[in-house]
Formats: C-alpha cells, structure tokens, sequence
C-alpha cells in the first residue's frame, strides 16, 4: 500500500529547497525540514521514506521547472524567426533560463545553480524515482539536439557537446550571485554563448 500523505508534498519540498539553497546539502536533515515545515519527522518518512528520497524529489521538482521554462524560451524564440539568428537566440535563451527562473522561484534556481545532482544524490533511489530522473534528463538531452539541429543542422557528439557548454556548463559560473560582480552576468553569458557559438560555426 502506498505511504499515507499526512503533509503536503510541495510544502515539505519548499521546506527542504528553502534549507538547500540558503546553505549545503549537509543543511538539508530529516529534524531539519520538519521544523522548517513545521511537521513532524514522521511526516517526512511517510512522505519521502528517506533523506534521499527527499532530496531526489527535490531536485526532481526543481530541474521539471527549469525545463519547462527552458523549452519555452527556446520554442518562442525559434518561432520568431528562423536561420542562424534566431538559432543563436534560441540558445542565449536557453543558457538564460537560470537566470529567468530566479525571478519567480529563487530558492528553485539557487539550488539548480550551487548544486550539482550527482554530488547531491545517493545510490539507491526507488526504481520510479530514478526512472523519472532518467527520463528528464533525456528531455533535456531533446533540447539540447533541438538547438544543435538549429544551429548546426546535426545533432552529433561535437554539435551537442557545443551547446552543452552553452546552456548547461556556462551558466553556474556566471550567474551564481555569491560573487560581487562590477559586469551584468547576463549580459557576459549572452556574450560568451554567442563566442562559442561563432567559433563553432568557423570550425
């Protein structure tokens, strides 16, 4: 039988996300999101049944935001126009999707942008929760080949890889706030992605 829910699942991950991105992972307890929710760690198991679990949800939840608004920033921006512009905007777009989501869900993009999901999780998720992990990084993975074939017109290792770096590897250091900085980070991605995407081009 499936574990009764005794709390609201979006509050005890808003809870845990709240602890995640105001510190480490080590911040992220059972007795710690419980108070945080102000449920009891009881709650917590029957909900998660572990830590892990917890943070798996979490993480889950976070990154399902972030690729929705990521394909819509792609889809309006390849509906706009077509040819390489509107390829390259779709991909500055993209690498900006950290930076749109902190408008509305900080604690959401905070924890995308300090957090990486191999150091957060464990081995051993359930086989449904390590499923949707799978499947979610595969729709991340349709992206990324969507702007490639935009772009380069082929999604091969190399065409990928180019846009990986865009959209996935240059936004964390650019836009994680923890660093005073006297330049719009924005602006120095959208730079740095049109760069690598120039250079490509002439390769």
């Amino acid at each position: 039988m499936p574990r009764p829910r005794i709390h609201d699942l979006d509050a005890l991950l808003d809870a845990a996300e709240a602890l995640l991105a105001e510190g480490d992972d080590r911040a992220v307890t059972i007795r710690a999101v419980a108070e945080r929710a102000g449920a009891s760690s009881g709650s917590l198991y029957h909900a998660f049944g572990s830590r892990n679990e917890l943070l798996g949800r979490l993480w889950l939840r976070a990154a399902t935001r972030f690729l929705e608004l990521q394909r819509a920033a792609v889809d309006a921006e390849l509906a706009a126009g077509d040819g390489w512009d509107a390829a390259v905007a779709a991909t500055v777009a993209a690498a900006r999707t950290l930076r749109d989501l902190e408008e509305t869900s900080p604690a959401t993009a905070r924890t995308l942008l300090r957090h990486r999901r191999e150091t957060l999780l464990q081995d051993g998720l359930p086989d449904g929760l390590a499923g949707e992990l799978r499947d979610l990084d595969d729709a991340l993975l349709a992206v990324l080949r969507r702007l490639a074939d935009a772009l380069f017109g082929r999604h091969d290792r190399r065409a990928v890889e180019t846009v990986a770096v865009c959209v996935v590897d240059l936004p964390p250091a650019l836009l994680d706030g923890r660093r005073a900085r006297t330049i719009d980070p924005t602006a120095a991605l959208a730079a740095a992605v049109r760069g690598v995407l120039e250079d490509a081009r002439r390769g």
